[in-house]
């Protein structure tokens, strides 16, 4: 699966705007916000190592958390700088700004290998709109465009899209792996090929569950969407759980679709549930085939609780108010 990356550009001196996935949980500790998972800094590691060796000048931009266009301290990159630098062994140089001058400045001052981490993107309104305005500024940091964010590639936003019209764009290291992963895994599958698919919205999958229903023997809904879809299948209650009404018809679509090739879509009958999704621990009971009552959402559709099986011990009678 051709597709140009970063191994076919000169890089050396060079300004590169790299889009990647910080998009890291983070947790209050002690007052300052802290990183409880750097799984997706790690994976950007070959990909900012080879751009380093290279000699250009990294600019980093990712979004995280779902800022609403405002700025949230709870939501701010900063607390990546640090955790990558340690990573990549070098300093990593933050901007609290994602655009403009002081951010323009930071990116001309780099030094060849030098690296640079800009504030969440999705402090701008215009970013989830592909604003034009953003995305030339974002522009402007850099010379060069490389999109290393295969999670958030299929969002037409400012710096994921729209940067791409005014710089010469590649892929990085990581997005070249998964394209190619894919490539291969759905062009001539092992068998049985089964899939396991989360995501929050259903309308953001729907392309991709029926691209996969053609190729695949079984589905495994989890995360966010499998709410629509444990709400349909099993006709119960899921109280606050994220849906809309909208989605019903689209998952609906997919199940006919799965019965008519004779694919299994399997979703989860356990779940942990809480007034508000954040742990395992804050949560007070976990139940099979139950009706979530309306205070309450179902927060973890796979877990490792799952593994546990005293939390598995209730019944419709046990309920919480």
């Amino acid at each position: 699966m051709p597709k140009k990356t970063i191994r076919d550009i000169e890089l050396s001196n060079k300004r590169v705007l790299v889009r990647v996935d910080f998009n890291v949980p983070l947790d209050e500790k002690d007052g300052a916000m802290v990183i409880t998972d750097a799984t997706r800094i790690q994976e950007t590691l070959p990909t900012l190592n080879y751009l380093i060796e290279k000699g250009a000048k990294v600019i980093l931009c990712s979004h995280l958390g779902r800022p609403k266009g405002q700025r949230d301290p709870k939501q701010s990159l900063a607390p990546v700088a640090p955790a990558l630098s340690a990573l990549l062994g070098r300093p990593v140089e933050f901007s609290e700004e994602t655009t403009g001058e002081v951010a323009k400045a930071k990116a001309l001052a780099l030094p060849a290998g030098g690296v640079l981490l800009l504030e969440n993107t999705r402090f701008h309104a215009g970013e989830e709109k592909n604003d034009a305005e953003l995305a030339k500024g974002l522009a402007d940091l850099a010379e060069i465009f490389v999109n290393d964010a295969f999670g958030s590639a299929h969002r037409a936003h400012s710096s994921t899209a729209g940067v791409a019209d005014h710089l010469p764009a590649v892929s990085g290291l990581l997005m070249e792996k998964e394209l190619t992963y894919l490539h291969d895994e759905l062009e001539n599958p092992e068998r049985p090929f089964v899939v396991i698919l989360g995501g929050a919205k259903v309308n953001d999958k729907i392309e991709v569950i029926n691209r996969l229903l053609e190729k695949a023997d079984t589905i495994i809904i989890g995360g966010g969407m499998a709410y629509t879809f444990r709400k349909l299948v099993q006709g119960i209650t899921i109280g606050k759980s994220l849906y809309k009404p909208e989605w019903e018809p689209i998952a609906q679509a997919a199940l006919d679709k799965a019965k008519e090739r004779g694919v299994k879509i399997l979703i989860p009958v356990d779940a942990m549930i809480s007034s508000k999704a954040k742990s395992c621990q804050e949560s007070p009971a976990c139940r099979r085939d139950n009706e979530v009552c309306c205070g309450w959402q179902l927060f973890a559709m796979v877990c490792d609780c799952f593994c546990k099986p005293a939390l598995l011990k209730t019944t419709a009678n046990n309920r919480q108010p």
